[in-house]
């Protein structure tokens, strides 16, 4: 089982994703949503950054916003700026948010480690830039991802609870245990435990996330099916459980799930 977890989060593509050209400070229209690119460049891991954002028609002066993290491998924060997804966010209508795809590099798992703090790049940078950029509602922002970025969207959330609205997890990547995680997610068992979420939940409950929804999803063929739900049980919330596994297939089916989880959570907040 070891060896399968980490096979899978080193391949957990959005497989059949439709990936878009990148090109900075460009902008394309699909399903009526507007496609923004354009470059960030970060103190927190030193270098700069290709961002993605999807605006719903109207623009986003005013609107929540949505902030939602890759899986590892894929082709970065290209893989959810798919023609599934935005359909999905088009059908939330009014309630739809501004959406920002940070790009997380191939295997960060999104916290603070060797290679940089992933999180305060999330935290400092991507959020405030889009707030400003798009004219979001600094107020209500929410956080979720698939795999990798399932996994991150639940450690940043807890550095900061009351900046989130909702948090979500899309087969999100955990473990149980250190030695279980795949090669390259932790740089050491002492960086596992200061990032173990699960253990964090089995100790506190929900609590680190504060007054947040929360979510947990996943496929009945998923790998990280079994640490899931425990993760969901220690957060005291349902994991939705359908049939499916760790790829895109079952992801693009849920897109318009997630988004209306989001959205929802967002106009309540």
């Amino acid at each position: 089982m070891r060896i399968g977890l980490a096979l899978i989060a080193l391949a957990a593509v959005a497989a059949g994703a439709v990936a878009l050209a990148r090109s900075p400070d460009r902008e394309d229209g699909k399903a009526g949503v507007t496609v923004r690119r354009y470059e960030l460049r970060s103190r927190f891991v030193d270098r700069t950054l290709p961002q993605v954002a999807a605006v719903p028609p109207g623009g986003g002066e005013g609107r929540p916003l949505l902030v939602f993290l890759h899986g590892r491998g894929d082709d970065g924060e290209e893989s959810n700026a798919n023609d599934a997804f935005l359909r999905a966010l088009a059908a939330q209508g009014k309630r739809a948010p501004v959406v920002v795809f940070p790009n997380g590099g191939e295997a960060s798992y999104w916290h603070r480690r060797r290679g940089g703090d992933w999180a305060r790049y999330t935290l400092d940078e991507v959020i405030p830039d889009a707030v400003r950029r798009f004219g979001a509602d600094r107020d209500r922002i929410a956080i979720g991802g698939i795999s990798m970025g399932g996994y991150g969207a639940y450690e940043i959330a807890r550095l900061r609870p009351r900046r989130f609205c909702a948090v979500g997890g899309h087969s999100a990547a955990t473990w149980l245990a250190a030695g279980d995680s795949a090669p390259g997610a932790f740089d050491d068992a002492a960086d596992f435990e200061r990032h173990d979420v699960v253990g964090l939940a089995q100790e506190r409950g929900r609590r680190p996330w504060r007054r947040a929804a929360l979510w947990l999803d996943g496929g009945d063929r998923d790998p990280f099916l079994t640490s899931d739900r425990a993760f969901a049980g220690a957060l005291g919330i349902r994991m939705r459980v359908s049939p499916g596994g760790h790829d895109g297939d079952y992801w693009h089916r849920h897109y318009r799930d997630y988004l209306r989880f989001y959205a929802r959570a967002l106009e309540r907040c």
